[in-house]
């Protein structure tokens, strides 16, 4: 095997590796060898079918493993020889006619681009200065969480006279295109409340008014994008019967509201919405803590970045740039923003988030940090749980798939690296109110 360096410029470097036929022949030997033992053939002993025979009818499935191997021992040899750390997986290119390759008749050539990652030392995290901004959750928020929960799960009382804006009305109806009756327009004992918006747009709207023991019908037409393509736009009729209606009771924040969430008293509730709000208030902390750290990390490093890694990192940003473009979701400063300002925009945060995923790989690398399996597995149970009855069909498959699994590792061995970096940086707490501390902020 013949490794040759024939490209060394900045960041980049390109290797040409050349294997002879009479080696690719050698181990194509060595594998029909050690798969002998084990092939069954018809008319042969098990374990007893002569290598010609093995070689005839498996020799060309077996020479592409031994091509594949050949590459990726090729590979790795230009890059042990050389002393080289990748900055991303090689580019490789295959030279000559495969067919010629694997028949025996010529030599296995190729090339590979490789970026190496660049040189440099990370900051001392003892010399990086982060904000920690710090607020508190006021009372009279807690108070008025406790007031929407008793809004949104207030009880009802049976009114007498007609229905109104926030009524309950318990219906029987069925709906009609033309004179046929359609699948899934009956139903008895309906809960409507009037004003929700849970039913058809107009339906809700032509009960307002109606008693109990009222008929009436209803002609509505059904949304553009409804899911059922046979009513999706299409005018229907129901005929409705109003069984019941109830008048909603008064909101109250008391005993009973905290019965309905299964709890004993008024301070359990109370309690529990103060951790909700805390745990907001603890996710928006730590996402701003981490931006301060990022900052503090970018404003201290400055060195060349691997080209082809710096190019794709952009165009994944722009792809999702140019769909929210075309979606018209850009905030206010991007759509006044040329298609070149844009870019060069784009292209700053591309540069950070390279400079930044290579300053803490290099952090963590140094400081020998890895993750433990059970950190992983229960980053890959915590995963599962969003697909219920198929979980251990989706932890089989991030285990068989080293790419989806990489998805799951990678910001977990950021928070890592960065709580590292966390426990030894310089950290001043500053208090701030709890709408400057959820005020959205861009994390790259």
């Amino acid at each position: 095997m013949e490794v040759c360096e024939t490209k060394s410029e900045g960041l980049s470097r390109m290797y040409q590796v050349t294997v002879s036929k009479d080696d690719l022949a050698a181990k194509l030997e060595a594998k029909i060898a050690e798969a002998a033992p084990q092939i069954n053939l018809k008319g042969f002993r098990p374990g007893k079918a002569p290598a010609s025979h093995i070689k005839r009818l498996y020799g060309p499935s077996i020479m592409k493993d031994v091509i594949d191997q050949a590459v990726q021992e090729g590979t790795q040899k230009a890059i042990d020889d050389n002393k080289i750390r990748v900055a991303q997986q090689p580019h490789i290119h295959l030279e000559g006619e495969y067919e010629k390759i694997a028949a025996g008749e010529m030599d296995l050539a190729f090339h590979f681009h490789v970026e190496v990652m660049p040189e440099f030392t990370p900051a001392d995290p003892a010399t990086l200065e982060v904000t920690k901004l710090v607020a508190e959750v006021p009372d009279e928020l807690i108070q008025e969480r406790l007031q929407a929960l008793a809004e949104s799960n207030r009880t009802f009382s049976t009114k007498e006279g007609a229905a109104a804006e926030g009524d309950s009305l318990t219906i029987d109806f069925e709906g009609f295109l033309g004179d046929e009756a359609f699948e899934g327009g009956k139903a008895d004992g309906a809960e409507l409340v009037i004003g929700s918006g849970r039913f058809i747009p107009g339906f809700e709207e032509q009960l307002t008014g109606a008693s109990a023991g009222d008929h009436r019908t209803l002609t509505v037409t059904f949304p553009a994008e409804y899911p059922s393509e046979n009513l999706a736009g299409k005018e229907a009729r129901f005929e409705v019967d109003v069984k019941e209606v109830k008048a909603p009771d008064e909101a109250k924040v008391d005993e009973n509201l905290a019965k309905r969430f299964g709890l004993d008293g008024l301070d359990p509730l109370k309690n529990a919405v103060k951790l909700e709000l805390d745990n907001e208030l603890r996710i928006a902390q730590r996402t701003k803590l981490k931006k301060s750290l990022l900052d503090a990390i970018d404003a201290a490093h400055s060195f060349d970045l691997p080209p082809n890694m710096l190019e794709g990192e952009f165009q994944e940003i722009w792809k999702q740039v140019q769909q929210e473009k075309e979606a018209g979701r850009l905030d206010e400063d991007d759509a006044a923003k040329s298609e070149e300002e844009l870019e060069a925009s784009y292209r700053k945060i591309a540069e950070r988030r390279v400079r930044l995923g290579l300053v803490l790989a290099e952090t963590g690398r140094i400081n020998n940090i890895q993750l433990r399996d059970e950190e992983i597995a229960r980053a890959l149970n915590a995963q599962a749980r969003r697909f219920p009855g198929r979980e251990k069909e989706v932890i089989d498959f991030y285990r068989r798939t080293p790419g989806a699994l990489a998805q799951i590792q990678a910001p977990l061995y950021e928070d890592k690296v960065i709580d590292f970096i966390l426990e030894l940086a310089k950290i001043t707490e500053k208090t701030v109110t709890r709408d400057e501390l959820l005020a959205e902020d861009t994390v790259v």
